[in-house]
């Protein structure tokens, strides 16, 4: 009966015992440089400052050649759906640049 507790106490105790936690360590990333960068146009600083904050210009400039509206609808998109911070000053001088560098003829 001795032996039946204690293999008992034994079990219960293993089975109550909490995971160990995991370990984690440090991991760094060394990303490539983006050479890409959006070619000179009206406002790209503006465009840099606010747009480069979550894309890269490859990211954008990958981008089909889209129609102002459309390019309109995106920031409004980035600024309601993703929460980008960007003015509505800023996001009219970012759809004039988009509209002028990245747009069909």
């Amino acid at each position: 009966m001795m032996r039946i507790a204690a293999a008992t106490a034994c079990l219960l105790a293993v089975a109550t015992a909490a995971p160990a936690a995991p370990v984690f360590k440090p991991l760094s990333v060394e990303l490539p440089p983006d050479a890409a960068a959006f070619p000179d146009g009206p406002n790209v600083a503006v465009v840099n400052r606010n747009c480069l904050a979550c894309h890269s210009a490859d990211m954008v400039l990958d981008q089909p050649l889209l129609p102002r509206a459309t390019w309109a609808a995106e920031v409004t998109k980035m600024r309601n759906v993703y929460k980008a911070p960007i003015t509505d000053a800023d996001a009219a001088l970012i759809v004039e640049y988009l509209a002028a560098t990245h747009a069909p003829s």
